[in-house]
């Protein structure tokens, strides 16, 4: 080996020595992989791009790949936002994925009929599809998901947690009852109404009233009394202040409402 190929390699060597320095005097996170330092704040320029650009599912596999390769970074809660809010725009958007098809429909098939031999919701095809109403013509092929859908509450982080095959689509900051009052177990989602009218003691509150607790919408479970909600105090969500029910933005609670069917099992925990 002549000198020339040794100074060479040692300059090359002082480089590398110089640069990671520069990075740990900076604090930047980072990565050697095939001889290229990938950095935290690399990838994650990039994910936004991809997600500007509308690239979803390339944007998901960044954000996924940074939570992977950098655990203990401060923004990892910051990328699981960014992959739940992919998550929403991949579940009311037309592209397909894995946890759904593209049907095609046929004469005398109607919103209602698929949604039901589907088991999904009439909201989420209109939404996935961007159609303007319930009107279909056959021939066309729509998006419809076909993965059952989940809802996990936990009273001590009173959040909400919406998922599909064990997979987290979203997280929600919910209300839950006050002294602990919001029932623990498994149950189902036997009806919804939107703008639900408040029965209470004494009293029945419109929809529209101020004073109607319910908020925007009502998720029904299979134990009387008791399901999930919109509300009309939102600055007191993440808090145990409810009756029993549990308790959602109007925004969250309309989301939430469009994705989940009829049978849903929601699971509720300590």
């Amino acid at each position: 080996m002549n000198k020339r190929l040794l100074l060479s390699i040692a300059s090359i060597l002082v480089s590398i020595v110089f640069i990671l320095l520069i990075i740990k005097k900076i604090n930047l996170p980072l990565h050697i992989k095939a001889g290229k330092i990938t950095s935290s704040a690399a990838l994650s320029a990039k994910a936004l791009d991809s997600l500007e650009k509308g690239n979803l599912w390339e944007a998901m596999s960044l954000y996924q790949r940074l939570i992977n390769e950098f655990p203990n970074s401060t923004d990892i809660m910051n990328w699981q936002k960014k992959i739940e809010e992919i998550n929403i725009k991949l579940l009311f958007s037309p592209v397909s994925g894995p946890k759904s098809i593209l049907y095609e429909i046929k004469p005398g098939d109607t919103l209602a009929k698929i949604a039901k031999e589907f088991k999904t919701t009439i909201e989420l095809i209109i939404k996935s599809n961007g159609l303007k109403d319930d009107k279909i013509l056959p021939g066309r092929k729509i998006k419809v998901w076909t993965a059952p859908f989940s809802i996990v509450v936990d009273k001590s982080q009173n959040t909400l947690i919406l998922k599909t095959d064990e997979e987290i689509i979203k997280t929600y900051i919910v209300s839950t009852g006050i002294n602990n009052s919001t029932p623990v177990g498994n149950f189902k989602i036997i009806n919804k109404l939107p703008l639900p009218t408040w029965f209470k003691a004494g009293a029945v509150v419109a929809p529209n009233s101020p004073d109607n607790i319910l908020g925007a919408r009502w998720l029904g479970f299979d134990l009387p009394g008791y399901g999930i909600h919109g509300t009309t105090d939102p600055v007191n969500l993440g808090k145990q202040i409810t009756q029993g029910c549990v308790r959602m933005s109007n925004s969250d609670i309309e989301e939430l409402y469009a994705v989940v069917p009829i049978g849903t099992e929601v699971t509720i925990v300590d």
